[in-house]
C-alpha cells in the first residue's frame, strides 16, 4: 500500500522545493523503493525542475486532447483506454521514480464518465508504488476533485509571517476532511533571523501543530531551476522523526 504526502500551501511559499527535498530525503532512506510525483499544482513547475516540459497531462486525457506516443491499442473497453492512456503520459525521473501531471481537473459534480474513470485509473496507478508525493494546490479540495484517496501526511508550507498563518488557517479548514486519519502539520519555510515566537503561539491557538521549520536558503533565493537544495533537505531530515511516515527501512 503506497504511503501518500501531500505538499500544500499558498503559490511561492516553496512547495515545489519542499516536494523535491522529499524525494532526495526518501530516496537517501530507501533507495530500493519506487515513489511517484504527482503534480497536482497548476503552475506545473515540478517537472520543470527536472528540464522537463511536460505537455501530456491526465487533463489531456480527459478533454481528448492528449498526443498519444504509441497506436491506440482496438477492442479496450472505456476503462481500460482511460488506465492506458494514463500509462502513456508516465515519465520516468531515474530509477524507481516518476512522475505524473494533472493540470486542470473536472469536478466531482460532473456526472460524465470520464470522472469517474480518471479516479479510478489513477487509485490503482498510485497503489504500485511505495511513495507517492503530491505537489498540490493551494489546498486538498483540488488533489479530491481528481481522486479519492486517502492521505497518511498532508503538509501545509507557510512562510514565517503572521499573514501567512492565518492564511495556513483557512487552508486547514479547506483541506482536513481530505485528510481524515492522517496526520496534518505546518511546516514554516524560509526561516531568517526573525522572531517566530508569535507564529508559533497562533499556530498553538488554531489548534494547530508546527511539525518543522526550514532556514532561508540564499542560494534558492538567487534562482535555482532545480529547486535542490541541501538545506532543505538537511532540515527535513532533522523533523522527519515528527513526522506520519516510515521511522526505520521498510
Amino acid at each position: 500500500m503506497a504511503i501518500k504526502i501531500a505538499i500544500t500551501g499558498k503559490s511561492g511559499s516553496g512547495k515545489t522545493t519542499i516536494t523535491r527535498a522529499f524525494l532526495s530525503v526518501l530516496r537517501e532512506r530507501y533507495p530500493e523503493k519506487s515513489i511517484l510525483l504527482f503534480d497536482n499544482d497548476l503552475a506545473g513547475e515540478l517537472g520543470h525542475t527536472f528540464g522537463l516540459d511536460i505537455r501530456n497531462t491526465i487533463y489531456g486525457i480527459r478533454s481528448g486532447k492528449h498526443e498519444y506516443r504509441t497506436g491506440i491499442p482496438e477492442q479496450m473497453t472505456k476503462q481500460e483506454y482511460v488506465e492506458w492512456a494514463i500509462e502513456d503520459i508516465i515519465i520516468p525521473i531515474e530509477d524507481n521514480v516518476d512522475i505524473i501531471v494533472s493540470w486542470l481537473t473536472g469536478s466531482k459534480d460532473c456526472r460524465c464518465p470520464i470522472t469517474g474513470q480518471l479516479n479510478y485509473a489513477l487509485q490503482k496507478l498510485i497503489e504500485r508504488y511505495d511513495f507517492v508525493i503530491f505537489d498540490c494546490e493551494f489546498d486538498l479540495k483540488y488533489l479530491n476533485q481528481l481522486i479519492d484517496t486517502n492521505i497518511d501526511l498532508a503538509l501545509i508550507i507557510a512562510n514565517p509571517t503572521v499573514e501567512s498563518i492565518k492564511l495556513v488557517k483557512r487552508i486547514d479548514e479547506f483541506s482536513a476532511k481530505y485528510a481524515a486519519g492522517g496526520q496534518m502539520g505546518i511546516i514554516i519555510n524560509k526561516v531568517g533571523s526573525e522572531d517566530i515566537t508569535e507564529i508559533f503561539s497562533m499556530a498553538k491557538n488554531f489548534d494547530m501543530e508546527i511539525l518543522g521549520t526550514i532556514p532561508f536558503d540564499d542560494e534558492l533565493a538567487v534562482g535555482s531551476e532545480s529547486r535542490v537544495s541541501e538545506t532543505v533537505n538537511d532540515a527535513i531530515k532533522n523533523f522527519y522523526f515528527r513526522l506520519n511516515l516510515p521511522q526505520e527501512n521498510v
